[in-house]
């Protein structure tokens, strides 16, 4: 150990010199100083700018001040006088009685929220959306999306939103409707809904007519003409009295006019008797008796008919003051027998095997009245009152004249 200190003692170190550290610290010092002068230059560039820009937003504001101070509306196009006008047109009606478009954007199962643009959306009641009786609004049409126009008849004094109604504008057009059809006289299709001592109610475009028994000319009771159609005609039609009657009498008399002997008519076969069927031809009663079936035998009508059938028949007679019409299918077989064995095939003949009966009268009676004139001319032009024709299945028509 002491050898170890005797070297370490022996060791000498060149002593430090002051000028040498002093440049050393002059050294790192001089990087230093450099950097914080870049620095700061920029910082101040920095500054400079953002306060140029300043300078200019304030003296842009302070000019766009000014402008709006003195001159307010200096090159704008929309004057004020514009803006009163835009705010009177779109000015919302808002009248009990006036008529809206409007847009269904939801709806639930007691009606449907819709937009008229008003300051609130409007609500259409199910019971205000339609002339029928309806329990959702699908039965209507009603769905989201759908754009229509209504009429406002009341508003919610909760949310002052307004209430909408489809209802009173189809009333509206359903007595237009109604009306019109009055002025031309047309015969329609009425459903029994309900009845009275009085007669019967039907429900006609919508709307609910009142049917006297007097102008029924069926013999049918009310209940078993409910829930049935048939032919009605326009006797009253007032709108403001809420009043609408009907005639059935008055169809029947004009569907029975144009009954014409030898035309084809379709008919549904309502019952079945050992005689014959009943077929109903547009509100008429005919009877197809059993011999006029086919030409050949029909021993149990129920083999060829039933209730509900439809088919072709022709008119044979037709007796207006009884309001009897006898019907035919068999004048209107191709071949005899058709009717049973194929009456698909005598229904796609009738109108032409009915053309070609009425042709065969036609000759029958220019015939008649030719040997009429040749043979009776006076009695002919004094007397001659009808022509009585008889057929037979298979031959041509025979006639012979009745007079005084």
């Amino acid at each position: 150990m002491a050898s170890l200190a005797q070297q370490f003692a022996g060791l000498r170190c060149p002593p430090i010199s002051i000028s040498r550290l002093t440049e050393r610290a002059a050294t790192f010092s001089k990087p230093k100083r450099a950097a914080n002068f870049v620095v700061t230059a920029k910082a101040v560039a920095i500054s400079n700018a953002q306060t140029k820009e300043r300078e200019k937003l304030k003296q842009l504001f302070e000019e766009a001040y000014e402008r709006c101070r003195t001159a307010p509306m200096e090159g704008v196009s929309f004057t004020v006088e514009d803006f009163h006008s835009a705010l009177d047109a779109y000015d919302f009606n808002a009248e009990i009685g006036t008529r809206v478009k409007g847009t269904v954007f939801m709806t639930d199962n007691n009606g449907a929220l819709v937009d008229i643009t008003a300051k609130s959306s409007a609500y259409l009641p199910v019971q205000e959306a339609s002339i029928h009786r309806i329990k959702r609004l699908e039965e209507a049409g009603i769905v989201p999306g759908m754009r229509e126009e209504f009429v406002i008849i009341g508003e919610n004094e909760a949310d002052d939103s307004l209430i909408l109604s489809l209802r009173s504008i189809q009333y509206e057009l359903a007595w237009e409707r109604c009306r019109q059809l009055q002025a031309e006289d047309v015969i329609v299709k009425g459903k029994v809904v309900g009845g009275n001592k009085g007669g019967l109610v039907a429900v006609v475009e919508g709307l609910r007519g009142f049917v006297p028994f007097s102008q029924i000319s069926s013999k049918s009771t009310a209940e078993e003409l409910l829930d049935k159609e048939f032919p009605l005609k326009f006797v009253d039609v007032d709108e403001e009295q809420s009043r609408l009657i009907l005639s059935n009498r008055k169809a029947m008399a004009d569907s029975q006019a144009q009954l014409g002997i030898g035309s084809v008519v379709t008919g549904t076969v309502q019952s079945l008797k050992p005689y014959g069927a009943f077929i109903d031809i547009g509100g008429i009663n005919g009877l197809l008796h059993v011999s006029q079936i086919s030409h050949d035998r029909v021993s149990d009508i129920a083999t060829v008919l039933q209730p509900g059938d439809t088919l072709k028949v022709m008119i044979l007679s037709h007796d207006r003051e009884r309001g009897r019409v006898s019907l035919s299918t068999k004048k209107l077989e191709p071949t005899p027998g058709d009717m049973i064995r194929n009456p698909k095939l005598v229904f796609e003949k009738a109108e032409e095997m009915a053309q070609t009966f009425r042709q065969r009268i036609a000759q029958a009676e220019a015939m008649a009245r030719a040997d009429m004139l040749r043979f009776q001319p006076e009695v002919l032009l004094q007397s001659f009152s009808r022509i009585t024709f008889k057929f037979s299945p298979n031959s041509e028509p025979k006639g012979y004249c009745e007079g005084k």
